[in-house]
């Protein structure tokens, strides 16, 4: 494996285990409760799908994991992007700016590496009416 690979690895683990510590600081009305089960889930699977995609069984295979790693990091931008705009708190909107930063870029990293991966594999990319 490669150092891009491994640091993106530990960059996205990191992510998980951040959204994770500051969504216990929220309330647990039944709005957030919502909303912090589906973050916890979309952030953590950004990085265990991409861990999955190391071992994938085909190209075809990678290519799939990376896309539900694209899917994940847009889901966990929706949801930061909700969150903040219903907290009010200054510091807790800072720290969501950051991971709402944070999910675009991975949109970006995940979105590239899937487009390189499919060029790789002779994929054209209108394939399965995606353009």
């Amino acid at each position: 494996m490669d150092s891009k690979t491994q640091a993106l690895l530990d960059r996205t683990f990191e992510y998980g285990v951040k959204v994770l510590k500051f969504l216990v600081t929220l309330p647990s009305n039944d709005g957030f409760r919502v909303l912090k089960y589906q973050l916890t889930k979309s952030s953590t699977s950004i990085g265990a799908n991409y861990e999955e995609a190391q071992a994938a069984e085909s190209k075809d295979d990678f290519i799939h994991k990376v896309a539900i790693s694209l899917k994940e990091a847009r889901e966990s931008h929706y949801w930061l992007r909700v969150l903040r705009a219903l907290i009010s708190t200054p510091s807790k909107q800072k720290i969501l700016d950051n991971f709402i930063t944070e999910a675009a870029e991975y949109k970006s990293i995940f979105s590239s590496i899937r487009v390189s991966a499919m060029k790789n594999r002779g994929i054209n990319k209108t394939e399965n009416g995606r353009r």
